[in-house]
């Protein structure tokens, strides 16, 4: 069984940083994509940013400059930095991961909440 946790959400004012981290535990043979997504209150879950396993990234447009993933393929983490924080970050962020195994599958943590607040 397959578990992410999620670490280091908070409080923050605009314009401040925070760092999120992420841990896989269970059966693990790795995985091919990690990364990031969020869900603002009252709107769907949608992209922050991920990394494949060579090191390839895809993230949203509203986050880039500010934001950075990175990602241990060897302990199987994957960490979010964000930067100059605006109000319109504030979500629960869930760490992601997809495994290429079998037929192929796809995890969620249980989601942290990231609130920039003045």
């Amino acid at each position: 069984q397959v578990q992410l946790v999620e670490s280091g959400g908070g409080l923050v004012q605009p314009g401040g940083s925070l760092r999120l981290s992420c841990a896989a535990s269970g059966s693990i043979f790795g995985f091919r994509v990690m990364g990031w997504y969020r869900q603002p209150p009252g709107k769907e879950r949608e992209l922050v940013a991920v990394m494949t396993d060579e090191g390839t990234i895809n993230s949203s447009d509203s986050v880039k400059g500010r934001f950075t993933v990175s990602r241990n393929n060897a302990k199987n983490t994957v960490d979010l930095q964000m930067h100059s924080l605006k109000l319109e970050d504030t979500a629960v962020y869930y760490c992601y991961a997809y495994s290429s195994s079998g037929w192929g599958h796809d995890y969620w943590g249980q989601g942290t909440q990231v609130t920039v607040s003045s």
